[in-house]
Parts: structure tokens; C-alpha cells; sequence
């Protein structure tokens, strides 16, 4: 039986010296003179079905501040895994940050469904190639050869072409999926299970980053990743923003809204996540303040059955209904909002 170690070590110097090459022809692309520079940005296959449309973003020193954690870690290099709960703003702050590396963006959505076929590829279509044979006088030879074609998966693409990766709630992905990984973190190659033949193996591209979020691990339906895997990532903990914070995101976005509607709406939501088992993230809000929009006369009752309709999904049995509505109109007794008063008709 062969040693497999030693062709993979073989393999990995020429990975290093290909990635060497590669980084040294990126930066041929830089021109410019003394201490400025202009970076030609390389044309790519990744369309831009593959990142969500964007939304506002909001930076006041709060956001910022994170936003700088991760830019510093990402400039040398470093897959970053961003933890926190549903709501807080893991992923506005990942999508915001990877476009603003002026790289392609490459979104990937985890689930329990997700395989390590749906991140690198498979054969997924046929290929027909045909041959003719017309050197014989009346006589035509003809053969047709059907073989698979690879078709590459946002991974792939990613790492290929240099791509920042976004790799939304990868915790929710089962571990054993996200083992390919691994070598890309820490070889800087991507093994292609399935593939055959040298192309088997992707060199990754050197300005290829990758963000990962994640809700915490107590959070159902979440899987704790490998320690392996871990051990690559830089792990930044968000929690939700101050108050100020909250507030002009959800200014952003809601249409007329009244400012101080939207001031007392987060501080009653803010009230609500302490008071209450459930999440309340600043999505709650934002749909508090919309669904209050087309109501005549907004008075306690009616604001309280907003933000029982706004929490309502995250409740299971009609007692928790009860118990909800409770908690929600208490709260909004001890906040005195003064914005609740008959609209003029």
C-alpha cells in the first residue's frame, strides 16, 4: 500500500508556492506611486444572485467599533465567526462589511439539509460530445460520447475566484458538512469530494475571506461545530446595540415613522427581552412601528395587540398567548408611552 501522506505533502508545497504566485500577481495589479495605490479589481464569474439585496446600515460608534474588530482580522487573513443572538444584527454587519471590501460577495445559508455537495458542487448535468469520421470516400464514421459535467457551488466559486464568503447561521449546517473547511482555513486548498482527476483539488484564491455567523449553541436547531474547526476561526460575541443604536435602525427602516414612537417602541422592546423568555430582537421593533402605521387610533389596547401579534410566532401553546399579552400590557403601563393617544381622523 502507498504512503497518501507523502503525495499530500508533496501536493502541499506546490499549493503554497502556486498561492506565493498568485499573491504576487495581484499585487502586479497595483499602480500608482509613493505611499498611494489603485487595486484593478480582476473580473469573475460570480453573479450577484449569490448576496441579498442591501439594506440600510446604520454605523454609529457602537457598530463601528465591531465593524473595525472585524476589518482587522479580515486584513490579515483571518476567517471570522461572528456569534450572537437572532436579531442583533450579525448578518446586516457581515454583508456591509464583506461589500465593502470591493470583492465579489458570496452568500450561503446554512441548514440541517445543507451537504458538502451543496457548498462545493457535484456532477449535476451530461455532456454530449461528437465525433465525425469523413476520410473515407462515401463512408461516415460517426460516435457520440456522453460523460458528467462538474457544476461548481458557491464554495467553490468563493474560494476560486476570490470571493468574500458570507456563510449566514453555518452553525445550523451538521458538522460533518462543513469539514471541507478545514483544509481551506489551514492548506489553503479545496478538496472536492466526489471529483475525479487533478481538478479535484482548488487552490485558494489569495484574496478569497470568509465571515461565518452563528446563533449561540443553545439556540435550537443549532450544532456545535467541531473543535478543529474552531480552532481556525476568530470568534467576535455581538450582543444587541445600545439603545441609540436600536433606535436609528429602526428609523431606517420604517417610513414616517414619528420619532418619538419609534424612541418609546424600543425602549418597551428593549423592557420586553429582559422581561420575557423568548428572543426580542430589534426586528420586533421595526415591525412594531410599521404595524402601527395604519392604525386610526392607537391607543393601549391596540398597541398591545401589535406587539402580541409582532412576539406571537415565537409562543407555542395558547397559555403562553395569555401569559404573553399579560407581560406585554404590564410593560407598557410601567413605560407610560405618551405617544398612545386618538389620532386625529
Amino acid at each position: 500500500m502507498s504512503d497518501r501522506s507523502r503525495d499530500r505533502k508533496v501536493r502541499g508545497s506546490q499549493i503554497r508556492s502556486s498561492r506565493d504566485e498568485k499573491q504576487q500577481e495581484t499585487q502586479g495589479t497595483q499602480l500608482g506611486s509613493g505611499d498611494t495605490h489603485q487595486t484593478t479589481r480582476a473580473s469573475t464569474n460570480i453573479s450577484d444572485k449569490f448576496v441579498p439585496d442591501e439594506q440600510p446600515f446604520i454605523e454609529t460608534d457602537a457598530v463601528n467599533r465591531v465593524k473595525e474588530r472585524l476589518e482587522r482580522w479580515m486584513s490579515v487573513d483571518r476567517p471570522v465567526h461572528i456569534i450572537g443572538p437572532t436579531g442583533c444584527g450579525k448578518t446586516a454587519l457581515a454583508i456591509q462589511t464583506a461589500r465593502g471590501r470591493d470583492r465579489p460577495v458570496v452568500w450561503i445559508n446554512g441548514d440541517a439539509d445543507l451537504t458538502t455537495s451543496d457548498l462545493v458542487g457535484e456532477y449535476g448535468e451530461k455532456e454530449r460530445i461528437s465525433e465525425r469520421d469523413k476520410y473515407i470516400h462515401n463512408v461516415v464514421k460517426s460516435k457520440d460520447i456522453i460523460r458528467d459535467r462538474w457544476v461548481d457551488n458557491p464554495l467553490t466559486l468563493a474560494v476560486r475566484e476570490g470571493a468574500t464568503l458570507v456563510y449566514n447561521e453555518f452553525s445550523r449546517t451538521k458538522p460533518v458538512a462543513n469539514n471541507v473547511l478545514l483544509s481551506v482555513f489551514e492548506e489553503g486548498v479545496l478538496e472536492l469530494p466526489g471529483k475525479r482527476g487533478d481538478s479535484r483539488y482548488v487552490d485558494v484564491h489569495p484574496e478569497f475571506r470568509a465571515i461565518l455567523t452563528s446563533n449561540s449553541v443553545e439556540y435550537a436547531g443549532v450544532h456545535e461545530p467541531q473543535d478543529a474547526l474552531l480552532d481556525r476561526l476568530v470568534g467576535i460575541h455581538m450582543d444587541f446595540y445600545d439603545h441609540e443604536t436600536e433606535a436609528a435602525i429602526v428609523r431606517a427602516n420604517t417610513d414616517k415613522a414619528d420619532t418619538d414612537q419609534v424612541n418609546q417602541t424600543v425602549t418597551l422592546m428593549r423592557l420586553l427581552r429582559d422581561r420575557l423568555d423568548i428572543n426580542v430582537g430589534t426586528r420586533a421593533a421595526i415591525m412594531a412601528v410599521e404595524g402601527a402605521g395604519p392604525a386610526e387610533t392607537l391607543d393601549e389596547p391596540t398597541f398591545t395587540d401589535i406587539c402580541v401579534d409582532v412576539l406571537a410566532s415565537k409562543v407555542s401553546s395558547r397559555d403562553g398567548i395569555a401569559e404573553l399579552r399579560e407581560d406585554v400590557g404590564a410593560t407598557i403601563e410601567e413605560a407610560t408611552m405618551s405617544f398612545l393617544a386618538d389620532r386625529p381622523a
